[in-house]
């Protein structure tokens, strides 16, 4: 079973996979999120580094320390480990975006933090 993943409570979240890496310590885990337009994820950070990909909609994706990105569908984002970050949809519609993890074995997924 999974550790609980703080996201999991806000949007809707769809683990795809989740397997050892060929790193020791390491899951590769990927993940299908729906944004609906308007929502925040909420600041929050992983164990890891998040690559990502818009599927559909347009997300407001701030990071801390860079500067504020706005994605469209077929925009690629990344995200440095445990670094606090938060994506807002813009909408109309209902944001999608895959992510894939590459995370310690064993903790949360998504962590909020203030």
């Amino acid at each position: 079973m999974s550790p609980a993943d703080d996201l999991a409570a806000t949007l809707k979240r769809t683990e795809t996979l989740r397997r050892s890496s060929s790193v020791p310590g390491r899951d590769i885990v990927q993940v299908r999120t729906e944004i609906p337009a308007g929502v925040q994820s909420g600041w929050h950070i992983h164990p890891g580094e998040e690559v990502g990909y818009i599927v559909a909609g347009t997300v407001r994706m701030e990071i801390r320390d860079q500067p504020t990105l706005t994605l469209h569908a077929g925009d690629g984002f990344l995200i440095p480990p445990r670094t606090p970050h938060n994506a807002t949809d813009l909408g109309p519609d209902t944001g999608l975006m895959l992510s894939t993890y590459i995370v310690e074995t064993g903790q949360p997924l998504a962590t909020f933090v203030h």
